[in-house]
């Protein structure tokens, strides 16, 4: 907490005067920034909702390309595996938001594109969050030259096709 407190330039007593304890403040942090994740993905397809426009889906990647740029998911992942009660009840809540968020997303994409999936899209929303899960974590464990993105565009494109072709 101390170092909290000397990076953000506030005294110690205002950081616990706002969170009780770390445990407090690290439950906050995972809503604020499940809440960010899902605001922006919720607005990555906004403005093809009314017309078929296969660039709709290049949205969803620039959506994507900014979160590994942001780092908010990687952050999330590994506050997931603090085992306080606080900080796991927080961690669950960011999956289910994340996990509805996908479920829109697909659904949304989906129409967008004039197709009906023949799959459940909450069981398609499940692969797309690790999907997207995954592309954090190994952009993460990339430095250097490896964190260019295209790798990670070809497969995001490439896991795409693969998710409409399940459809009707």
């Amino acid at each position: 907490m101390s170092e909290i407190a000397r990076d953000a330039g506030v005294s110690k007593a205002l950081i616990h005067y706002h969170f009780v304890d770390k445990e407090t403040l690290l439950a906050r942090l995972i809503d604020h920034l499940a809440r960010g994740v899902v605001a922006r993905e919720r607005e990555a397809l906004r403005r093809f909702e009314h017309e078929h426009n296969p660039l709709a889906v290049d949205a969803l990647w620039a959506w994507l390309e900014g979160e590994l740029e942001r780092g908010s998911i990687n952050v999330l992942l590994e506050l997931d595996a603090y085992r306080g009660p606080a900080v796991q009840a927080a961690a669950r809540a960011a999956a289910a938001a994340r996990e509805a968020a996908a479920q829109e997303t697909i659904q949304r994409l989906f129409a967008i594109l004039e197709l009906r999936p023949r799959i459940e899209p909450a069981m398609l929303a499940t692969v797309h969050v690790a999907f997207v899960d995954g592309l954090a974590i190994r952009k993460g464990l990339a430095s250097g030259e490896e964190r260019v993105s295209t790798p990670s565009r070809v497969a995001f494109d490439v896991f795409w096709l693969a998710m409409l072709s399940l459809a009707e």
